[in-house]
């Protein structure tokens, strides 16, 4: 292997460590345990943060070149709805909201809900370390008790004059329960 541009062959330190492919993970060499653990590190950036670079990059080429999903698709060899999903969830968090300790799925659980929603929502998904799967029973909870106690009225409308449930507001003291752990919460994030 030759660096580029340099015309001589890299130090071991500079060389890869690891072979990766689309399907495998593979070391070179026998790796002490440091280098496993930066190893484990560097796949799981990589892991928690493909779709977020994904979906900005399917919406900077909408954006820029008008392209489409299914150019977008023949490219990555995702599907249509894959990127769809992506493109939309990383288009409802700017960068600087976008949570480092929780992953995309956490923030797709929520990317319908309006701006203060979904930071209530994340806050509490940080701090109680809920799962996925946790934090989407409990916002469906929440939800359902949202729809139940406020009905149609007083819910605010989109521009063609349809209810907009993702904006309704808040039932005062209503209660939401984790059914993965039994957790209380108020609706307006209080705790119990």
């Amino acid at each position: 292997m030759v660096a580029e541009g340099h015309g001589r062959t890299p130090s071991r330190q500079q060389q890869a460590k690891v072979i990766i492919s689309a399907t495998y993970w593979r070391p070179w060499d026998e790796l002490d345990v440091a280098e496993w653990i930066i190893q484990g590190r560097r796949l799981g950036t990589i892991g928690r943060g493909v779709a977020w670079w994904i979906g900005d990059w399917v919406n900077y080429g909408n954006t820029k070149f008008g392209q489409k999903y299914s150019r977008a698709a023949r490219i990555t060899g995702y599907d249509v709805q894959s990127l769809m999903n992506m493109s939309y969830v990383a288009s409802r968090f700017d960068c600087s909201r976008r949570r480092e300790n929780l992953s995309w799925s956490h923030h797709a659980e929520v990317a319908a809900l309006a701006i203060e929603y979904q930071e209530m929502w994340l806050e509490n998904a940080e701090k109680k370390n809920m799962s996925v799967r946790g934090l989407r029973e409990v916002v469906r909870t929440w939800r359902a008790n949202q729809l139940r106690g406020a009905g149609d009225a007083g819910q605010p409308r989109d521009d063609t004059g349809q209810t907009n449930d993702d904006h309704a507001p808040e039932p005062q003291g209503s209660e939401v329960v984790c059914p993965q752990c039994g957790y209380r919460m108020e609706a307006e994030g209080n705790s119990r």
